[in-house]
Formats: structure tokens, C-alpha cells, sequence
């Protein structure tokens, strides 16, 4: 099992290699692949070094599977060439997601939409999967007619840049290394990605187009408000569900409880809810704050967190990964 990481050095590719480690996936070869600037530089997997070698040297290796972290237009250009080799490639950028001909997948909602022809796979928008995972069970039971999402997410969401940006302005630095275009410690950014011709942001067009197209039914309307907040850990998100079906507090709660990947915070007797630094460096979906909306029928209120570098990106993709070699498509 050959496997390649396309992007192998930066805050999602170093996350894609720890989590490969973690879940023991049956790599026989690591092909670590980075920019031009990193070849023969070495990274540590498992204890041992591999160094990084070329997109030629990658693609010649044949890898059964490769795992792209490396940004929309390094994707367009190499995941088709990996494919022609019979390579299945896993893309973590959104290039691929939107395309019709291309599987969106959250193994948990639709890997069975995964076929053998399938040889480009996409990854969701971080912020899309968390919020799919715990809308999925309640769709099938109640069915969902309408979601409001505003998220709150981490900067290590933009990457490195606005991590050092953010690590800058705590120890006063105030003019750094700028990944945004306003200061972010001690403030609240309305804006995740570029504006749009509608006055949605396209982080917000991504989460609505996205959850139809994983959920496999355009029928559910979604609008969303994206920001970014100060933390690290990990996204959270408000998430206000109105289903077609009456459904009961407690029963919501227990389904969510028993779902594979979701774990139930929500003790607000003992003020028990999830929070960013809960999910760091953990592969599960975090739910709480779990309530009925008071102001309209047939209406919830949640509160879901996850961290954004593993179940936002690099578990998800391996997630998939483990699914082709389970279902023996690889």
C-alpha cells in the first residue's frame, strides 16, 4: 500500500501523516511530496525519516492512494495526473468538491456513494462535515427542511500564516506577519474567504452547496454566517434545524449519543457543553447546548464543535482512505 501526501509539510499535511500514524492505515511505502523547495528535506513518520521527493518521482511511484493537501490549483493540475496511473486521490482543497462528476464524501453520510471508477475524491469544507455528521441522523428521523449555521472557527483554518499572525499580536507584535486583513486577537473577523456578487462569503456558499450535495437532497435549504474567531482548538458552530417532523429533546439527544463519531456534551447543570479546546486533537464530532427553539414549531438548537485539522480535514480524508481499503476499491 503505497500511500502519497501531496502537501506533506504544511498544518494539514503534518496532521495527515500524525493521524496515518494513529489509526496504524497499512502503509507499506510513504511518498511524502511538498513545493519544489522541500525536496530531499526529511520528515519523521512513525519514528523513521522519508525523505520528500518530486510530483514527477510521486506519480512515477504509482502510489495506490494519495492524499492532497496543497491548495485548488495544485490539485487541478496533479490529481488528474495521479489519476491516470491509477492512483485514487483524496483532495482536501475545494477544486474537486462542486464538480458533478466527482464524489463529496463524509464517510459517515455517503461513502457508499464511492465506486471503483472513482479515482479524484473530495473532502469537505471543514465546517461543512462537522455539521453533517450530526445532521445526518436527525434528517433520516425527523427530516430537515431548514438549517441557520453560524460558525466561529479557528485560525488554523487560514494555516500557518495566521497562526504566527495571531501568536504576533498576543505578545504585542503588531506588525507581523498579517494572514488577515484586521487585527484577530481580541477581535472577531465576519469574513472567511472572498466576498461574492450576492453578499455571501464564499466559506458560506461552500457550506450551503456542500451539505446538499453530501446529504444527497437539495431539498434542504441552508444559509450560513462565517467568522473567525481568535482560538485554536478547533470550529464551533450554532446550528438551528427546523424539521418537517415533530421530534422529542431527549430522544434527539439519545440518537446523537449512539451515533458513530459523535460524542453528546450537554449537562448544563454542571456546565458540561463543548468547546474548541475539548476537540483538539480528537477525531469526533462534539454536540451540546441540545434544545428545543422556542420561537417557531419543530425547531432545534445545537452547539457542534470539532477540530478542524483532523475531522475538518485530515481524518476525514483518511477516513475515506480506510473505507476504499475495506471495501477493497484500492
Amino acid at each position: 500500500m503505497k500511500v502519497a501526501v501531496v502537501g506533506a509539510t504544511g498544518l494539514v499535511g503534518t496532521q495527515i501523516l500524525k493521524v496515518l500514524a494513529e489509526r496504524n492505515f497499512p502503509v507499506t511505502e510513504l511518498i511524502p511530496v511538498a513545493s519544489p523547495k522541500s525536496i530531499g528535506t526529511e520528515i519523521q513518520y512513525k519514528g523513521k525519516g522519508f525523505k520528500v521527493v518530486s510530483v514527477e518521482d510521486a506519480i512515477a511511484a504509482k502510489p495506490a492512494i494519495a492524499i492532497f493537501s496543497a491548495g485548488g490549483g495544485t490539485s487541478l493540475e496533479l490529481a488528474p495526473k495521479f489519476a491516470a496511473v491509477g492512483t485514487v486521490v483524496i483532495d482536501n482543497s475545494s477544486a474537486w468538491r462542486m464538480d458533478p462528476t466527482k464524489k463529496l464524501v463524509v464517510p459517515e453520510v455517503n461513502a457508499d456513494a464511492i465506486t471503483k471508477e472513482d479515482k479524484i475524491i473530495a473532502n469537505p469544507n471543514c465546517s461543512t462535515i462537522q455539521m453533517v455528521v450530526v445532521m445526518n441522523p436527525l434528517h433520516k428521523k425527523y427530516k430537515i427542511k431548514r438549517v441557520v449555521v453560524s460558525t466561529y472557527q479557528s485560525v488554523t483554518g487560514t494555516g500557518k500564516k495566521a497562526v504566527d499572525q495571531l501568536m504576533d499580536e498576543r505578545k504585542g507584535i503588531m506588525d507581523g506577519v498579517k494572514a488577515y486583513p484586521y487585527q484577530i486577537d481580541l477581535n472577531v473577523i465576519p469574513q472567511i474567504d472572498v466576498f461574492l456578487e450576492n453578499g455571501y462569503t464564499k466559506e458560506e456558499m461552500k457550506m450551503i452547496k456542500e451539505t446538499n450535495k453530501i446529504m444527497r437532497d437539495d431539498s434542504i435549504k441552508v444559509t450560513a454566517t462565517t467568522v473567525r474567531i481568535p482560538v485554536m482548538g478547533g470550529h464551533s458552530e450554532s446550528v438551528n434545524i427546523e424539521f418537517e417532523n415533530e421530534f422529542d429533546v431527549e430522544e434527539v439527544k439519545a440518537l446523537l449519543a449512539k451515533e458513530e463519531g459523535v460524542i453528546v456534551v450537554d449537562d448544563i447543570a454542571n456546565l458540561k457543553y463543548p468547546m474548541p479546546l475539548d476537540s483538539h486533537n480528537r477525531d469526533e464530532v462534539f454536540v451540546g447546548r441540545i434544545r428545543r427553539d422556542e420561537s417557531q414549531p419543530k425547531t432545534l438548537n445545537l452547539w457542534v464543535v470539532a477540530d478542524n485539522l483532523r475531522k475538518g480535514a485530515a481524518t476525514n480524508a483518511i477516513q475515506i482512505a480506510e473505507y476504499l481499503v475495506a471495501k477493497k476499491l484500492v
